[in-house]
């Protein structure tokens, strides 16, 4: 046989007029529906990401193990419980005597409860207005600087309390505002005598939102940061040549940056409304009483924890937990009216 007979598959699939189809599974040819609509199966993606499956595979244990297994703790706020039926407190919820719904009876009753939650709001409402926008103008500022060392510093001079714990951020600012504080001996020579910031009810609720600003607003500017990183050079030089200021750059330009960043952790930031500091509250408590500085954690925690009711506090945290589902949910929604992402899309 001659050369010039010899089939020649290759040539006759290149004008057949229909190209091979190209499969990432090399134990058989795709599905007719894989091939239609240009979709891998469940088994090809699965092959494909098994690497980045693993690699996400503790923490999603972490999160499993910590966040959602103890959900189910939630049951004893409609019980009696008691950990010393049992030698096991896990044993004692399925010996514990079921009450319904009177542990809420009892919160809701209680005028406490409703003074910690007025509390609660009233400290959110402050540092959502007064701490919330603290870390966007910083980021703007250090996105400003031109100089990499300059701002390499700024940064990390505003971290640094990030790290610093709630005992001693007390404690810094007791020796500034306090009683003997550095403050209070300056007007005391100056015959001005009577000065304690640290033991003021009428002004606890702003000392800890400015505490909270020192502490955190650095650590803040990280996603913003981010965000800013991200935006083009060219729209600012764009701008520039058609005569825009460094103002209108601003507004036109880093603002609708940001502005996507500033919806998600701003509903996540009305998410965690009833959550606005529990240790940082507790260690002032003495000091102000509990009138002024008593929100829903510490509350919990004293009634709940510390009396050992912890049915009372399992429905007082529950509660919570409700309430905060909601407000994410309503601020997402809010979110996606005003045309952004928010949490997840719609």
């Amino acid at each position: 046989m001659s050369h010039s007979t010899v089939p020649r598959p290759r040539a006759e699939a290149k004008t057949s007029g229909t190209a091979p189809v190209v499969s990432d599974d090399t134990t058989g040819p795709p599905r007719k529906d894989d091939r239609r609509t240009g979709r891998l199966s469940l088994r090809l993606r699965f092959r494909r990401d098994r690497a980045l499956l693993l690699m996400t595979l503790p923490a999603v244990l972490l999160i499993l193990v910590f966040n959602y297994i103890p959900i189910l703790g939630n049951v004893v706020a409609f019980q009696d419980y008691d950990p010393y039926l049992s030698d096991n407190g896990f044993v004692a919820i399925f010996q514990s005597p079921w009450v319904g719904v009177e542990q809420f009876e009892r919160i809701f009753a209680d005028s406490d409860f409703w003074h910690a939650v007025q509390n609660t709001f009233v400290l959110f409402f402050l540092q959502l207005v007064l701490f919330f926008p603290v870390p966007i103008l910083l980021a703007l500022l250090i996105n400003s600087i031109v100089r990499p060392r300059v701002r390499a510093v700024a940064q990390a001079v505003m971290y640094l309390p990030h790290f610093f714990s709630w005992v001693l951020v007390v404690t810094v600012f007791m020796q500034i505002f306090g009683g003997a504080g550095v403050i209070a001996q300056t007007l005391r020579q100056h015959g001005v005598d009577g000065f304690d910031l640290m033991t003021n009810p009428e002004t606890f609720k702003y000392l800890v939102t400015v505490e909270m600003i020192w502490k955190d607003a650095g650590w803040g500017i990280i996603v913003f940061l981010a965000a800013l990183s991200s935006v083009s050079h060219d729209l600012y030089e764009a701008a520039a040549m058609d005569g825009a200021g460094r103002w209108r750059r601003m507004w036109h330009i880093t603002l609708p940056a940001l502005r996507p960043v500033i919806a998600l952790l701003l509903v996540l930031r009305v998410g965690d409304a009833l959550t606005v500091g529990f240790e940082q509250l507790l260690l002032q408590r003495q000091a102000v009483g509990v009138e002024a500085s008593d929100v829903l954690d510490t509350y919990v925690w004293w009634n709940g924890i510390r009396n050992q009711d912890f049915s009372y506090a399992a429905a007082a945290g529950l509660i919570k937990g409700v309430v905060g589902l909601a407000l994410v949910l309503t601020a997402n929604k809010v979110a996606h009216l005003m045309g952004e992402q928010g949490v997840y899309k719609k």
